[in-house]
């Protein structure tokens, strides 16, 4: 069974589009919980009226993205859980394809589809990470041309439409709540890959997606949690010798940082953001002796991109 985990905040209006899509799909055992983090657009009597058969979980307040997924997963019956946003619909076949390389390889632990904008262009089809921590959906804002029809290995999917394995999350944990929003699926897809899980990404499995329906790119929020959050995952999770030998382009990409959202008028969320994430290093640092490593730094290493190649629109 699959175990379709979709959070919502204030999302009424996409859940029609998202909920039918899932109805209509060619592999028929999953079961689909939404967990509600405080709306109060009438998600839940929309829900209740028109889809009785989802189960909702109802948090009192807003848990972020790990923390309301991380209530559904919980509740997860599923053998596989797909974590899906709100903001999406998926193709008929979605669920068969994404589920087929699971049951066939009991190594892989994550499946990223093809993610598309609602315009055609890509979305995501994997994730991509450099050496100085940042993070970045491959083929974003591309026209989709046949260039990612190829399965393979990526470093990890966008949690926003992607598949694990129950097994993966016993094994490594659940998704940081100390995240909230931004870079917990790099986070998560760290540990995994730490710990020998792998990532196929699955392009016959198409999911479409509203960039920023639910948090628009470039907001205060979406400044402070990535930047924040970055600097977390990074100091969490990359090996110490590729931590050391990445120091230079961590500590360029930090001053660079402040530097350009300073000029786009957005000094104090950065500031604010950069000095949380020192606030936190000690607490991330600590994590680094829970992670489990059973590959080398070089398996980790040959996914680190030298320069990032951040995606504009």
């Amino acid at each position: 069974m699959i175990s379709v985990v979709i959070p919502n905040l204030n999302g009424k209006c996409y859940l029609e589009d998202c909920l039918s899509s899932l109805c209509s799909q060619t592999f028929r055992n999953f079961e689909v919980i939404l967990v509600d983090n405080g709306s109060a657009d009438g998600s839940e009597e929309y829900l209740e009226a028109q889809y009785p058969s989802v189960r909702v979980i109802k948090n009192k307040k807003n848990l972020g993205f790990a923390g309301g997924t991380n209530a559904g997963i919980r509740q997860a019956n599923g053998e596989f859980v797909l974590t899906l946003n709100n903001d999406t619909y998926v193709d008929n076949r979605f669920l068969e394809c994404l589920l087929k390389p699971m049951i066939l390889d009991n190594g892989i632990g994550m499946c990223a589809p093809k993610m598309l904008l609602y315009d055609g262009r890509i979305n995501s089809t994997g994730i991509c990470i450099s050496r100085s921590g940042a993070a970045w959906d491959r083929g974003m804002f591309e026209m989709d041309e046949g260039q990612y029809d190829t399965p393979e290995e990526v470093f990890g999917p966008c949690a926003g439409a992607a598949l694990y394995r129950k097994k993966m999350f016993d094994e490594i944990g659940l998704f940081d709540e100390d995240f909230f929003l931004y870079m917990e699926d790099v986070d998560l897809a760290f540990r995994g890959r730490l710990a020998g899980w792998k990532c196929l990404y699955v392009p016959d499995a198409k999911v479409h997606h509203i960039y920023g329906g639910t948090l628009a790119p470039g907001s205060d929020l979406s400044v402070y949690y990535g930047n924040r959050n970055l600097t977390w995952y990074v100091v969490k999770n990359f090996p110490m010798k590729l931590l050391i030998e990445s120091l230079p382009w961590i500590i360029g990409r930090y001053l660079e940082v402040v530097a350009y959202y300073t000029l786009m008028g957005k000094g104090r969320i950065i500031l604010k953001s950069k000095f949380e994430s020192l606030k936190g290093l000690p607490k991330m640092a600590k994590k680094r002796g829970q992670l489990m490593k059973a590959v080398s730094d070089d398996g980790i290493g040959k996914y680190l991109h030298t320069w990032a190649k951040i995606p504009r629109r």
